[in-house]
């Protein structure tokens, strides 16, 4: 509940202080008021994105939300994630690939929680992603075990927080996803993930150096052939 309402007061703070510019006469000013309100669009897209993440975190914890498992072809929940990424993607001028063996990788999975961990990793590996780079979707499988990695080349992440990386909140660089308020996460992306992949029987963990790029796996339960 801290940590909430911690994330929650910058921007609402903000959608005051814009407010109170409007009424104390900026609505006068076409300029400074067409300013204002798109300063406040933008930090109450970010409350929304809050919202979403915390009622999505909350599903993902929750023992009372069924999740049954299927048997899920992974390249076909890719396939559904790129497109839907895609314009993100190319506004940051970063391609998307599948990458995926000729015989068909299935988990023992649910297929919406599937969905939703591939996007937040995309999503996020967009975001990490060098322009003119690619994030690349990875699929293989060995043994009893269904892969998916998340590939970019971006930054990388320090060894002292791949621990911490699935935690809350936790933030890599504070500061920076505090600037970048338009593409910033709201610190609850991994936390979604790490929950979901648990509650399908499986694991995830980040494969990363500084300066090299991230790696993130999901490992999940293999369907029979």
């Amino acid at each position: 509940v801290a940590n909430a309402s911690h994330e929650l007061r910058t921007p609402l703070t903000s959608i005051r202080g814009f407010a109170e510019t409007l009424v104390d006469g900026a609505l006068a000013e076409p300029e400074t008021s067409a300013r204002v309100l798109a300063a406040i669009l933008r930090q109450t897209k970010r409350l929304q994105r809050l919202a979403e993440d915390l009622a999505s975190l909350a599903r993902a914890e929750s023992s009372e939300e069924p999740l049954p498992a299927a048997t899920i072809a992974l390249a076909a929940v890719a396939r559904h994630v790129t497109p839907a990424l895609g314009p993100f993607a190319g506004e940051r001028g970063v391609r998307l690939r599948i990458e995926a063996p000729r015989r068909i990788v299935r988990a023992e999975a649910n297929a919406e929680a599937i969905e939703q961990v591939l996007t937040n990793l995309v999503e996020n590996a967009i975001k990490h992603e060098k322009p003119r780079g690619a994030v690349v979707i990875a699929l293989s499988a060995a043994l009893r075990i269904a892969r998916s990695e998340v590939r970019d080349r971006g930054r990388g992440i320090a060894p002292e927080h791949h621990q911490r990386i699935f935690e809350r909140f936790y933030r890599v660089d504070e500061g920076r996803s505090r600037t970048e308020a338009t593409t910033a996460g709201t610190g609850l992306g991994l936390a979604i993930v790490k929950h979901l992949v648990q509650r399908m029987d499986g694991k995830v963990y980040a494969e990363s150096r500084v300066g090299r790029g991230t790696t993130f796996v999901v490992e999940l339960p293999r369907a029979p052939a």
